[in-house]
Parts: structure tokens; C-alpha cells; sequence
């Protein structure tokens, strides 16, 4: 008869089933002692009595088990692991295999076959730190988190790009995203174009405190002094004409559902850009509305209210995701904005007045006056790049006077004496009259011996 060896959990099976078959002890104490029935007591009394004590042993042991993963689904698995998605983590890859290839693996089955072939995880598990949760928000559209992440994107496949994102406080749902070199006004503006024009007008978004969203410098023009707060930067000014709160957190940690999903993109939205061989900044978009829409799918909760905060936004969007400025029409009815220029209407009254100048993100030029469209310029091309061209509060900065420099001593001429401003003069008078000084002290001192005798 085959025999098997014994558990931890089995090793008081043979002693007390061997005082049940002298007589010791009841079965339904030994049923107590060791947790079972006294149907399954009786069970391994027969067992004990057939084969001893390696009778007790469980029959499966030792046996390959009926579910185990079939060889050839086996070989399949581990070989897509280290081919096609090596560097995937394991959940990323277990939907990888159930929708692509029909392989019918668990996650902890993508985990064994990792461990058995010994490779490291892609991210270790790190304890959970105690903390304050946040409440987020009931319903769609009421708080907006945005952020950027500078990462390798495209691997060294291409070069390495900023991510900006949009994130809803409420479902955690991607609501933009946006390829960009660095973190710049235009970045931002087209961020929040597609966030505006997809989803509508949030109530608030929460950011960091970059000096493109708030302002950290401590200048105070008088307007702003009068007022009482600074201008806000171009970007404030974009998000306060369209009645959209903006909070400016003191910590990532604040901001902690964004700062979350960047360390998910930099391992899935990787790992899909490079599964897909994409190697171009304008591929990487295109690819952007698909991820979203999956993303969204897998990991979007529902809202504790199903009403959304979103509004409409109004039809003068791109003339507010703009950047502002103050000119002074010239006289001959011109507006000059760094190296662009527009010809205004020939209107009495115009020149010599202040009117605002507004750069849109497209690239025209937008002359207002009153609150009223005067003139317009195309944009200049399809590369043009939104930067400012001076701070918000620039043009209310009080210029500061110049010291004036101090004379400079005109060189002496050639073979004459230094003139009487050079600076070697004024050392040699200086101890001239010093000398002289002493001198008539001296005198003096000599006189007044003499008169006393």
C-alpha cells in the first residue's frame, strides 16, 4: 500500500487514533481534539487500522494537481512573458493574455511562472503609510486635479517628453492628457482646451504651486497694493474669467490621486507605447484617446452623486485661453507686440489709447477695446508655441531710475602736469596741506619758547 508522509497539522492523528481503537477514548473525542467530524474520525480509524500511521497522510499529496495550467497554455505564457511584454507587471499582463491571446491565467498564476522563471517584480509592494484621508468629491466635474510628469516615455525610442494631465477627484478618471518638451503656458492651454471642450467648465482644479498656475513672486504693484491681491498669472487669468476656482496645494501628497497616476502611466502607458513600436511625439497622441478610453474602463469608480458639476463652456473659449496684453495705439493707428504688429481701422480717438492684446493659443493676435474686437491677425503658422511676453504684473511695474554713473578724471595730456580733478592730485594736496600743517605747528610752537624767555 502506498504510504505518505505526515503534516505539521497530522501529526497527532496517529496517537490518539491509536487510544479510539484500544478503547481509551471516545471518537467523539478525538473528533474534538482534533477538529473533525466523527463520521471522518471513523474514516481514519479504518485507515489506522488498514495501514498504520503513514495511512493518515493525505491521499493528494504528492499528486499533480487536476487544475494546474496545461503545458502547452504554459509554454505560451511564458514565453509572451519574455518576448512580446517583458517588462509588463503582473496585472497588466494576466489582461493582456485573457484579451489578446485567450489564455485563461490568474494573476497569482502570472506570478508563480515570474518567480519560477526569476525575475524581479516590475515594482516592489511597499507597506501602507498611515495617513489622513481626503474626502473626495460627490459628484463629476466638481474638483479637477492637473499635474505634470517628466519621464521617458517613449523609452530610447524617442526623446523624453512631459505628461499633462487631468484627473476627476470624484471617479479618478483621466479627463485629459497631453504630450509636451517641458511644463509651459502652452502646454497648460491646451490641456485646458481638450479638458473644457470634452467635458465642460469644472468648479475648481487643484494643482501645485508652479509659477505658470500661481504666483511666487513678491513684487506688489500699487494697483495690486490698492487692491489688495496680485495679479494672477496667465493661466489664473484664463481659469478666473471662467468662474473656475483655482487651489494651489502645499504638498504632493495633497494632490495624491494624480501623483498616483503617474506611477501607473510610467508602467502601463510605457509598456502599451512600446508593445505598439510607437516612436513619434504626434503617434504618442493619437494613441492618447484610445489609452483614456480604456483606462477609464478598467479603473474608474462611480461618483457618490450622480448629478454632474460640469458646465457648458462659452463660445469666446479660445479668445479667454489667451494670453493679455496692455499696448498704446501709435499714430499711425498701429499695435506692436514684440515683433508683430496690426493695422487698426483708421477711427478717430484711437491713437495714443491703451487697448489690450490678446495672443491666443492658436497664434492670432486679437486687438479689444471696451470689451470690443477691433482689428485680428492670422495665426503665422501651425509651430507656433504660446509664451509670454512679459509677466501679468509687468505692465503695472514702476520702472526705477538709473544712478547716474560718477565722472570719470579726464585723461592728462601727454608730458604736462595731471590736471587738478585726476585723483593722484587730490592724494598730493591732501598731503600737502598736511605737511604744511605740521610745519606751522611747528613754527608756532618755536615762537612761543622764544617769547617766554
Amino acid at each position: 500500500m502506498e504510504t505518505f508522509t505526515l503534516s505539521h497539522k497530522e501529526l497527532h492523528r496517529p496517537g490518539l487514533l491509536k487510544a479510539a481503537v484500544g478503547g481509551r477514548v471516545t471518537n467523539r473525542q478525538v473528533a474534538l481534539a482534533l477538529g473533525l467530524t466523527v463520521r471522518h474520525v471513523r474514516r481514519l480509524k479504518r485507515r489506522f487500522e488498514a495501514g498504520g500511521a503513514p495511512a493518515l497522510g493525505h491521499r493528494s499529496r504528492g499528486r499533480p494537481s487536476p487544475r494546474r495550467l496545461p503545458p502547452a497554455v504554459r509554454a505560451e505564457a511564458i514565453r509572451l512573458m519574455t518576448t512580446v511584454y517583458a517588462g509588463f507587471n503582473d496585472t497588466h499582463l494576466t489582461e493582456k493574455l485573457q484579451e489578446e491571446h485567450a489564455l485563461p491565467l490568474s494573476r497569482e498564476s502570472v506570478r508563480r511562472l515570474r518567480c519560477a522563471l526569476g525575475r524581479p517584480a516590475t515594482r516592489a509592494r511597499r507597506p501602507a503609510r498611515p495617513r489622513r484621508r481626503r474626502i473626495p468629491e460627490a459628484a463629476r466635474g466638481a474638483l479637477v486635479q492637473i499635474d505634470g510628469s517628466p519621464f521617458a516615455w517613449l523609452e530610447s525610442r524617442g526623446p523624453e517628453l512631459m505628461l499633462l494631465g487631468a484627473v476627476d477627484d470624484a471617479t479618478t478618471e483621466i479627463l485629459a492628457l497631453h504630450f509636451r518638451p517641458a511644463e509651459d503656458v502652452h502646454g497648460y492651454t491646451t490641456l485646458f482646451r481638450q479638458l473644457f471642450t470634452r467635458h465642460g467648465l469644472p468648479l475648481a482644479v487643484y494643482g501645485d504651486r508652479l509659477n505658470l498656475l500661481v504666483r511666487n513672486d513678491r513684487h506688489w504693484a500699487l494697483a495690486e497694493q490698492l487692491a489688495g491681491t496680485q495679479a494672477p498669472t496667465h493661466l489664473g487669468r484664463m481659469l478666473q474669467d471662467l468662474g473656475i476656482g483655482s487651489i494651489a496645494a502645499r504638498s504632493p501628497q495633497a494632490k495624491g490621486r494624480i501623483e498616483r497616476l503617474w506611477a501607473t502611466l510610467q508602467d502601463r502607458l510605457v509598456s502599451e507605447l512600446r508593445l505598439r513600436r510607437i516612436a513619434s511625439v504626434a503617434a504618442a497622441e493619437a494613441y492618447l484617446p484610445a489609452f483614456i478610453t480604456d483606462f477609464n474602463r478598467r479603473f474608474g469608480k462611480p461618483p457618490a452623486t450622480a448629478t454632474a458639476a460640469w458646465r457648458r463652456p462659452p463660445r469666446a473659449l479660445p479668445l479667454i485661453l489667451s494670453c493679455r496684453y496692455c499696448r498704446v495705439v501709435a499714430r499711425d493707428n498701429t499695435v506692436r507686440l514684440g515683433p508683430r504688429w496690426l493695422q487698426l481701422p483708421l477711427r478717430r480717438g484711437l491713437a495714443r489709447r491703451p487697448v489690450e492684446v490678446r495672443e491666443l493659443l492658436d497664434g492670432r493676435l486679437v486687438v479689444l477695446h471696451d470689451g470690443v474686437v477691433l482689428a485680428t491677425q492670422p495665426a503665422p503658422g501651425p509651430e507656433f508655441i504660446l509664451k509670454p511676453r512679459q509677466g501679468p504684473g509687468a505692465a503695472h511695474r514702476p520702472m526705477t531710475p538709473r544712478r547716474p554713473a560718477p565722472p570719470r578724471p579726464r585723461p592728462s595730456p601727454p608730458g604736462r602736469r595731471p590736471l587738478a580733478s585726476h585723483p593722484w592730485r587730490h592724494a598730493i594736496d591732501q598731503d600737502v596741506r598736511r605737511h604744511l600743517a605740521a610745519k606751522g605747528r611747528t613754527a608756532s610752537r618755536s615762537s612761543d619758547r622764544g617769547h617766554f624767555h
